[in-house]
């Protein structure tokens, strides 16, 4: 269960934004609800929304809600649909051949800080790889566990091949394990 609720986060990560000048915010969505709140209450900001990629689930399919998907976009907000940093080749060589790649040992070295901190670091790879946010800036980047936003990090991404230049300069919240 998520500690804060993403009202909450949302002001705790607004507060801080403005606190120390950050005008880009990367948030996670899957159907594409939070995806909304966080456009909306980052109105004026560059907020770049991060969905799974089509067929991530299912076949052909996309997770992002048609609706959501016009609202975020009506509002303001950015949307990327990409594959995961931590989980495209790698993940399908572990399913086909039951061994896990170096990708998705990072992803579970992650996890022992939270579902939220490794999905805040990958939203971040896959933002900077697809050119909506920069490297040379900081960012925060606000992920969750299962559902909803319960993780934000101020951090410097890097590009997937530079992944060890990720800088996480601040922890503004994350669930207690």
């Amino acid at each position: 269960m998520n500690e804060v609720e993403n009202g909450d986060i949302f002001l705790l990560v607004k507060k801080r934004a403005e606190a120390i000048g950050i005008k880009t915010i990367l948030v996670a969505t899957t159907s594409g609800a939070t995806g909304l709140r966080a456009a909306d209450a980052f109105k004026g900001y560059n907020v770049v929304v991060v969905t799974h990629s089509h067929g991530f689930r299912e076949k052909d399919k996309a997770e992002l809600l048609p609706e959501y998907r016009e609202k975020i976009v009506a509002v303001g907000g950015k949307i990327l649909t990409t594959t995961h940093a931590f989980g495209g080749v790698g993940r399908a060589v572990r399913n086909k051949f039951n061994t896990y790649q170096i990708d998705e040992l990072i992803a579970n070295t992650l996890r022992i800080f939270g579902q939220g901190t490794k999905v805040a670091v990958e939203i971040a790879l896959m933002a900077a790889d697809s050119g909506l946010i920069s490297v040379q800036e900081d960012v925060i980047s606000i992920g969750g566990t299962g559902n909803g936003a319960d993780t934000a990090l101020v951090l410097q991404a890097a590009n997937v091949n530079s992944f060890f230049e990720v800088k996480v300069r601040e922890v503004i919240t994350k669930p207690r394990l």
